[in-house]
């Protein structure tokens, strides 16, 4: 699952997320001009105009509202004043098609809890309000939405802003706690310079490039064939928002050791679909797109059996990164457990801003996905990259899956979260040859290698990439093909290190001691 970060580092994008939903009216004349800040019983009046002059001149500003802010330290102030003026909007097309989308609705409905008004829930009032100013307006600022909401009185409810706080807290603090237990694990240590790879008995080719007519789709998929001479092949999917050319690397790497590579994109949710989204176009791909992507994976390998597209071996591995992994278990047959709706009941109570991957399981109770089908080859094995599904599989796991699993998940990846979404997949597995993987400084968007320039339609900063990323594909890329190659014994537990990066390899019993020792 990709962001498009070029328009804002993520909580200000997510900032974005709580404003809206679908126009509901003129407003009426009268807007806010008061806001209340109330936490528990102790209720805080603000003058919204007052604040609104003092975001403007801080010196300005005197009476009750100077006492009140005279309060926060300079560095509070500071932030304050920061978090007024900036834009909370700063790209109106995409705001409108994201805040009119599923997960947009799902946001929205939780503000109630945060933001009240005279008139109840603020979330339908925000949104008729954001909408009426990006009409006027490209960017809408904190002060500029909080002045135009129609009612008189504004309630900030902060103990609702601080339990999502504290949700947050806990959250990084128990990932802190996991990686020192992890670190404590007995796995051998093994130091690489960079994974070896195999010397082809014949020089490389280039990829090749096809187009796949399938019935399900109105225009061919884009294919890259990557030959080489193991017999078992991989199909390699990228995620929501990527593209095949920002996996290109691990094709090149995979078949470089011999590993003969397909690698598609997927119409509707790839980078052109983002692009659209930027462009006011279309709304956000989401979990919709899943059953076209099941499609695709089945199609494909069903082409290479009959012979449609060129013979690339018996075996078939799915690979994919984010929606990219889901998509390939559930075409490797897997579907959500019963009482998904139940579970997302509990889940999004609250704003997921700590598994951001919950929006889009959630989703899928609105998805019709194809039947499960059988793959027209075997499979060999499914590769997940930063990969998600805790809230559809929470019982059984990845029980079902006829193949063993390599789950690789980064410590920094809060949309994805390695304890709740890979960690908690793998301790249901129960083939022996099973891995998962766990890689510090590893982001959500480590194995994604974006291309130069300014032309780039996701540009990642340092914190969504993680700590050095190319190192971290290396660990990846080595990882995955040793785990194939060791199939069907199974790669040894281990802790792998290459240039400061280390990723930790655990079977399901080093998975458990984890587990254990993170209750304790």
């Amino acid at each position: 699952m990709l962001v498009p970060t070029r328009l804002k580092p993520l909580r200000s994008l997510l900032r974005s997320l709580l404003a809206g939903l679908l126009l509901l009216g003129p407003l009426p004349v009268r807007a806010a001009d008061q806001l209340e800040v109330q936490l528990d019983s102790l209720r805080l009046p603000i003058d919204l105009v007052a604040l609104e002059a003092w975001s403007r001149r801080p010196e300005a500003v005197g009476g009750d509202l100077r006492a009140w802010l005279d309060l926060l330290d300079p560095k509070g102030r500071d932030q304050l004043l920061r978090i007024l003026r900036a834009p909370l909007v700063s790209d109106r097309s995409f705001a409108q098609q994201f805040l009119a989308s599923w997960a947009g609705q799902r946001v929205l409905e939780e503000l109630d809890d945060l933001i009240s008004t005279d008139q109840g829930g603020a979330g339908p009032l925000l949104y008729q309000t954001l909408q009426q100013l990006l009409a006027r307006q490209s960017q809408v600022t904190t002060i500029e939405l909080l002045r135009a909401v129609p009612s008189e009185r504004l309630v900030l409810h902060l103990d609702g802003g601080l339990q999502l706080a504290d949700r947050w807290r806990q959250q990084l603090l128990q990932q802190r706690q996991a990686l020192v237990a992890l670190r404590q694990l007995p796995l051998r240590r093994v130091s690489v310079s960079l994974p070896t790879a195999a010397t082809p008995s014949q020089p490389l080719q280039g990829p090749q490039r096809l187009q796949l007519p399938v019935p399900h789709r109105q225009q061919p998929l884009a294919l890259q064939i990557w030959p080489a001479s193991q017999s078992t092949w991989v199909l390699l999917t990228p995620g929501l928002g990527g593209t095949a050319e920002q996996l290109e690397w691990l094709a090149a790497g995979l078949q470089q050791r011999g590993w003969p590579v397909l690698l598609l994109d997927h119409p509707g949710s790839d980078e052109q679909a983002m692009r659209e989204l930027l462009q006011g176009r279309r709304p956000p791909p989401g979990a919709e797109t899943l059953s076209g992507r099941v499609q695709d994976l089945q199609a494909v390998v069903a082409a290479v059996q009959q012979g449609t597209l060129p013979r690339l071996g018996d075996r078939v591995v799915l690979m994919g990164h984010s929606l990219g992994g889901l998509s390939s278990l559930l075409a490797a047959g897997l579907r959500p457990e019963a009482g998904l709706a139940r579970r997302c009941d509990r889940a999004l109570d609250g704003i997921p801003l700590t598994n951001l991957s919950r929006l889009l399981q959630c989703q899928l109770l609105a998805v019709s996905l194809p039947p499960p089908t059988p793959l027209a080859q075997p499979l060999a094995a499914v590769v997940s990259f930063n990969g998600f599904g805790s809230l559809l599989w929470p019982h059984r796991g990845l029980r079902p899956l006829p193949a063993p699993v390599l789950l690789v998940g980064g410590s920094l990846d809060l949309i994805t979260p390695p304890l709740a979404e890979q960690l908690q997949l793998f301790l249901q597995e129960g083939r022996a040859q099973s891995r998962l993987v766990l890689v510090e400084g590893g982001s959500h968007f480590s194995p994604v290698r974006i291309r130069r320039g300014d032309q780039a339609l996701f540009q990642l900063g340092e914190e969504f990439v993680g700590v050095e990323p190319l190192r971290v594909q290396a660990l990846s890329l080595g990882l995955s093909s040793d785990f194939l190659e060791a199939l069907p014994r199974g790669l040894p537990p281990q802790q792998r290190q290459l240039g400061g990066v280390t990723a930790h390899v655990l079977n399901r019993s080093l998975a458990e001691t984890w587990q254990r020792s993170l209750k304790n």
